[in-house]
Formats: C-alpha cells, structure tokens, sequence
C-alpha cells in the first residue's frame, strides 16, 4: 500500500511520514508489546495522504491564501479564515485509490479481531507534534467508537480538516512553527472497551514540580476523551518508582475526583458515536481503578520511560494514555509522547527555584478552589466566557473563568493572568497548554461560573500546593529566586520541617539533608478530618451523631480503619518519597484536648481541659485505654510505609513523654504493630521538650535512638511561660541562659551515649544567633522552616569554616 502503514512497519524514526503520535505508537507495538505492554493494532494514514488529498482537489494555494497576514490575536478573523480553510477540505473527496487503501487496511484489521466492522478510535498524528519541547496537546481531533467505512472515510478527513481549528493555527503560530511544514497523518486504532470499564492519562514525572521519581495517574469511568479533555476531575494517584522496582507497593496518594458522567458508545444511529451518561452514585464514590492496576499501569510507565531513554541512559519522562477493557480487565497504553513541561525545565534551567509567595500573611478570602496547575499567581478581574463564540470579548490581563478550557480556548488563554474552569483535571489538554504558556490554571473548581462574576477582582494561587486557591481582591505577591549553586557542604545535617505532603515534592528541590520533623496531627487534621475514635467506632458497628458526614469522607476507601491508615500511610509516604532515600522523621500526632474537639464528632471524645497543653496529649494518650486502638491503627500506618511501600529512610519520633516509663509502653505498642527499633534500620528518637527529658537523659536514651529537641515546650516549661499567652508573650525566648544551658545538656548527653541529637524547634528559624549556638556545641541537626532554609545554610557554612570544623 502507498498510503497505509500498519503500527508493526512504523518507528520513532518515522515521524515525518506519520507524525509523532503514531510513531510513538508504532515503536511500541515492535518494541515493548513483546516485554509485556500491551498495545491495541492499527494502521496509519500517513501524511503524504494528506498532501495528495489537498493537491488533488487543487486547495493547497488557496489555504496558503487565507493564511497570509494572519493576526491570530485577532480572534475574529482568525474564527473566519480557519472555518473557511476547514469547509475547503470538507468539500475535497477522497481520491478513489486512496479511499481504496483504507477500506482494505480496515478490512485486515478487523479479520485479526474476528470482527466485521471492527469499532476504531481515529485519531490525529502531526509530522510536526508531540516533540520534546512542544506537546501540540489536543490541538488536531480525535474520534471514538467509529464504525463502518462511511463513518470511517468521514471521521479521517475530520481529522485533516482539524489541522485548521482555531486553537491548531494559533498554537503553531504562536511556537513559530510554518504551518506548511506540518501535515498531518491518522491512525486507527481498534477500540479498547473501555466503555464498560475506565480509561486515564499517566506521567512518569509529577506534572506540577518535575519530581522525577513518581508516576501521576489519573482515571475516570468509561472511554477516556472526558479525561484527556477535562469534561470530568478524574481519580488521582502517585506511585513512587524507585521501590516499587524493589517489589514494593508504593502508592503514595490515592485521591477520589468528581466523576459525575462517563463516556460510553451511543446507539446505532446516533449523530455522534459516543455519548456521556451519569454515573451511579456508587460509581462516584469508588475509585475508578484497583490497587492492583495503579501498580501495573506504573510499571508499564517505568518501562515506558527507560525506552525512551537517550544516548547517555538519561529517562525521557512520559506522557501516556491507557484504557482498561471492562470485558477482559486487561489495560491497554493507546499512545505515549514526551512530556513537554518540566522535563525542559530540569534540562534548561540553571540552579534557581523560582518560588511565587504573598507578600504578607494577611487574611484572605477564600471564594472557592480546585487543582492547582502551574505553580503560579495571577491577579486580576475576573471575565466569565460561557460560550467559546464569545472569546473575543476577553482582554489582555483579565481572569478566564468558563466551565472548561478544552485546547479551542487557546488564543484567550495566551492573554489571561490566570485560569479557572468548573471541570477537569491536571492531565487534561487545556492544563498542558496551560503549563506550557506559563499561565497559572485552577481546573475542577466547582461552581467557579456560579461563584464569581464578570468584573470581580481576585487573585488566583497556584502556588500552595496541589489545591489552588481564589482570593477575593487582589493580593500583592512576589516572586523568590532561590540561588543553589552556591551553597557548599556542612558536617552539621540542614533538615527541614513539613507538615503538607501537598507541598513534598516541591521544597525537596530545596537543598536539604531529610526532613527532620514531618507533623502527624496534620495529616490528621487535613487528610482525615474526623476524630480518630469516630472511625474506630463506625469500625466496631457503633453509630455516632456525625456518620453520614464521616462516611462521605471515607468514599473510595473499604472501611474506616482502611481510610485512617491508607491516607496517614499516603501522607507520610509522599514526604517520605520526595526526599528518599534521605531521613524522614515522623513525629507521632501530637494534638490536644480542645485542637482534637474542633475535628468532626470530637466534643464525643475529648474532655474540657483547664490546661490542654499540659493535659491529655503525647504518649499518655497513647497507652490510654480511652484512645490506644486509634494510636494503633497510626503505627500500623507507619508500618505500612516503612513495609509496604519500602520507605525505610522514614524515622520514628514520640513527642511529650514525661518518664522512662511511659516510654517503655509505647515502646511495646510499637513492637506489636509492626514498627521495633533496629529492624530494617529503624531508628525511634524521643522529643526532648519537657526539662525531665534532659534531667533524666541518659535513662531516656537507654531505651531510645536519640533525641530532637522540641524548643518551643521545652522553654515554656522551663521559664513557666504560656507560650500562646499574649500578656507574658516578651517572657518567652530561646535565646535566654536557661535555655542554652538546655540545649546544652541535651546535645551532650547525646554525644556521651553516641546517639543522634537534632532540633526541630521554632528558635533556629527564628533566630541565627541560637541556630549558631547548636553548630558550636556539635549538634547532628538542625531542622527549619523551608523559606529559611538558604539563608541559614549559608550561615552554617560560613560558621563551620570559621570554627575549622571537619
């Protein structure tokens, strides 16, 4: 055949004869379906079909016509010139030896799957796309469920006629690419039934932050154009490969989207081949695919990812889509191309992190939120677009508010300072482009078209995390650029302080030796939100006031003790991932009476104490009867990470133990769920911030692995100081004797009985001269906030070279 090549004659090589998407296709339908990627057949229309259908209707120089002077910012004239270009090719027939090739190379494809007419997915393949710094993201069209010659012959031609959209002439405009130089070639590809099962996009690198060393998967029900285009908020999880090559299971999040439709085929007749339908109500509320898939998907993105490596062995990180047939419950890759962000950004950039941060902590006013894409801020007033016909009403510096920004919005998009869409997820098309113009993006906002309106000033935060954020008004802010490669080594450990796994992969690019204090009771309060006894007690059949708020939040998840330990063990293990295989110290939860009271059903468990921060809290609530079983479900968490997923750089640290007693207790609850120092290199500190800790020190740390001093109890016990009391506020300070002398003793005591000793206080981050105090007494660590932890790097440095320290 002239114009037909079949996926098992095609390679990387062939991009200019069939673009880069079926190339990509082809490579791994002769190179990895035989390591076990499974790859659905096909064939590709290749782009000199395309060239001989436009020369053989005589149409070539007269889109070049249309296309002379072409302001695409002008978006009227751009709408007009486009449909005219796409109405030429509608109008050209097929020559009739190449409508001939096609129908035969359909013919074979559905005799090798037994099939009279086999359903094919026909999609787009640009000479000119899915390059390693432009990803041409849904900017050519693809088709699902086509059936039939007829069908087939028109769908194919849509897809020439795609070439010419708006959003295609602009985006190529824009990157500077001539659009001569790009043709266009098609593939069909037999359909997956995903239809009766689920369907997603994947990355082998984390689309926000670039951290290499996690596969970002998304998945939604039914066939997968809702994801790809952003009509649903798919399920998301991360799976961490470096262990998971070990044999580990390392997912480290699991989060359940909003997936209200789901696309499946439509009945014979239809005028379109698919259709969306709603989903039951138990389909929202479950994950979209199993455990089991999450880690096969993963693996196949390993593989993936190491075929596409370059000449050095460096891995080209992967953007892919897959489908799972309901029928077989097999998974499919249906195309794979290099991502396009933040694998340029880690190959370009020099060392500078770019931060966006407000310039104050003033209170802001939450609107609404969704998913954060693009690391940014932008401010502005906001313009609400309903309709894409009305796109040329937006203006330069206004906020783009619609229900979803699928690649069409591209030419608006280009002039907005930030994005917001009701719908869709981060591996969505529109989020792509998004990232690759540098413009902030919240998709799946829910409700954002309802909430704000026309005119409305707001400021849009892309920069906290995975969630993001509309503020009513606008908020100054700026933009931090952090210098690295500077900083030299130090003897003394530079660890940092988190208590967001949102924000893991992000400050580990941050130079940093581990973390040296990663906060449970966050977890708690942000992931789990209700009191921990709640669970335990829905757990044990027992109905509470609050159920039916309670099991909303454990949708997905198989009963309340598996959400309670999946999502701690999600939490710790993504900090524990971002920064592997550096330490990782976990500080058990350390909540008390009146913060665990505000959580949901806890006035049923939690006593009105006098004096909370000197009551019930630490490690005699763990050995309480009242409170043990959730302390147990938290270290089998623990366990989880350190086992399960193979993250054994995790330390353990118990906070406010008042004697050596009580350390023995939760020594043992410990041992018997799973978590025994020494095993696998475990280590088990104890907080040093009650003044019996250091008085006592060498019988504290006969039973434990070191110490980490907690500065902010230990000085409000020492001076007698409320340290949240407004009134005797000026009392409270680090830097007084008592406290040197405290510090001090610990960190010798520690040196006496060869074991660690690190800070993970307040005062370093506050105060250089204390953080340099710690240095000179030989301290192993020490810990702080991430926006201080340049500066105090290079003081370290600098004391160290003074002090002549090894």
């Amino acid at each position: 055949m002239k114009y037909i090549k079949f996926f098992k004659e095609l390679n990387n090589k062939d991009v200019p004869l069939v673009g880069g998407k079926n190339a990509s296709i082809g490579e791994m339908f002769q190179e990895l379906v035989p390591v076990g990627i499974k790859v659905p057949n096909g064939f590709a229309i290749t782009s000199e079909a395309y060239w001989y259908l436009l020369d053989s209707g005589g149409i070539r120089e007269q889109i070049v016509d249309l296309l002379k002077n072409v302001d695409v910012t002008e978006i009227d004239v751009l709408k007009t010139r486009s449909k005219k270009i796409r109405e030429l090719i509608f109008g050209t027939p097929f020559p009739a030896d190449l409508r001939d090739e096609i129908f035969e190379a359909y013919r074979i494809l559905s005799d090798e799957y037994n099939m009279k007419e086999a359903d094919v997915a026909v999609r787009s393949s640009a000479t000119a796309e899915d390059l390693p710094d432009a990803s041409f993201a849904g900017q050519q069209d693809t088709y699902l469920s086509i059936k039939g010659q007829t069908e087939l012959i028109h769908y194919i031609k849509s897809c020439f006629a795609s070439l010419f959209t708006d959003r295609a002439v602009s985006y190529r405009a824009s990157r500077g690419f001539d659009h001569f130089k790009v043709a266009l070639s098609v593939g069909v590809q037999k359909m997956v039934r995903s239809d009766k099962g689920s369907s997603g996009v994947m990355f082998s690198i984390d689309t926000e932050t670039g951290f290499k060393d996690a596969v970002f998967i998304t998945s939604s029900w039914g066939l997968g154009e809702n994801v790809v285009g952003g009509t649903v908020n798919p399920d998301e999880f991360y799976v961490f490969k470096p262990t998971l090559e070990q044999g580990k299971r390392p997912i480290i999040k699991r989060q359940l989207g909003y997936k209200n439709v789901k696309m499946v085929y439509a009945p014979k007749g239809s005028d379109h081949p698919t259709k969306n339908i709603a989903t039951t109500q138990k389909e929202m509320q479950t994950f979209s695919i199993t455990d089991e898939d999450i880690l096969t998907l993963a693996r196949y993105a390993i593989t993936i990812e190491k075929h596409y490596s370059n000449e050095a062995g460096e891995y080209r990180p992967m953007d892919m889509e897959w489908a799972k047939d309901g029928d077989s419950g097999e998974i499919f890759i249906v195309q794979a191309r290099p991502e396009t962000v933040q694998s340029q950004k880690n190959k370009n950039s020099a060392q500078v992190i770019e931060k966006y941060k407000f310039k104050n902590n003033d209170a802001r006013e939450i609107i609404i939120k969704g998913r954060a894409t693009g690391g940014k801020i932008g401010s502005g007033k906001v313009r609400i677009i309903n309709d894409i016909e009305h796109m040329n009403t937006f203006k330069e510096g206004e906020i783009l508010v619609t229900d979803n920004t699928d690649p069409d919005w591209e030419p608006a998009m280009k002039k907005a300072a930030a994005v917001i869409t009701n719908r869709g997820g981060r591996t969505c098309h529109a989020a792509i482009v998004a990232r690759e113009i540098g413009v902030p993006a919240i998709v799946g906002a829910v409700g954002a078209t309802d909430r704000l309106y026309t005119g409305m000033e707001v400021t849009v935060s892309c920069a906290e995390g995975e969630e993001g954020y509309v503020y009513a008004g606008i908020h100054e802010y700026e933009v931090e650029k952090i210098e690295l490669s500077n900083l030299g080594n130090t003897k003394t450990k530079i660890y940092m302080n988190i208590g967001n796994p949102e924000k893991a992969f992000g400050f580990a690019q941050l130079p940093n030796d581990g973390v040296g204090l990663a906060r449970m009771e966050l977890i708690i309060l942000n992931q789990i939100k209700a009191h921990p006894l709640a669970l335990v007690d829905l757990q044990n059949g027992k109905k509470i006031a609050e159920s039916e708020e309670v099991y909303k939040l454990i949708a997905g998840y198989e009963s309340p003790k598996d959400f309670f330990i999946k999502k701690i063990a999600e939490g710790m293990g993504m900090i524990a991932a971002a920064f592997y295989p550096k330490p990782v110290i976990v500080r058990t939860s350390d909540f008390k009476s009146n913060e665990y009271r505000g959580m949901i059903a806890g006035v049923n468990y939690e006593p009105q104490e006098e004096n909370p921060m000197l009551g019930y809290r630490g490690a005699s609530r763990y050995y309480s009867d009242l409170y043990r079983t959730a302390f147990e479900w938290e270290i089998q968490a623990l366990a989880m990470v350190r086992e399960e997923m193979g993250l054994t750089n995790m330390k353990v640290m118990i906070p406010f133990l008042r004697s050596p007693e009580e350390g023995r207790k939760v020594l043992e609850i410990l041992r018997k769920n799973g978590l025994e120092s020494g095993k696998n290199g475990l280590e088990i500190y104890v907080m040093c911030e009650l003044p019996v800790n250091v008085i006592l020190a060498d019988e504290f740390l006969s039973i434990f692995d070191g110490f980490s001093i907690g500065s902010n109890d230990l000085t409000q016990l020492t001076l007698g100081v409320d340290r949240d009391g407004q009134l005797v506020s000026h009392i409270f300070d680090e830097r007084n004797p008592a406290m040197l002398e405290m510090f001090k003793r610990a960190i010798q005591a520690c040196k006496k009985h060869n074991k660690y000793c690190g800070i993970c206080g307040q005062a370093p981050s506050d105060y250089p001269e204390i953080a340099e105090f710690l240095v000179k007494e030989g301290i192993s660590s020490i810990s702080l906030n991430p926006d201080s932890i340049v500066s105090t790097w290079t003081r370290i440095e600098t004391l160290e070279k003074e002090l002549k320290l090894p």
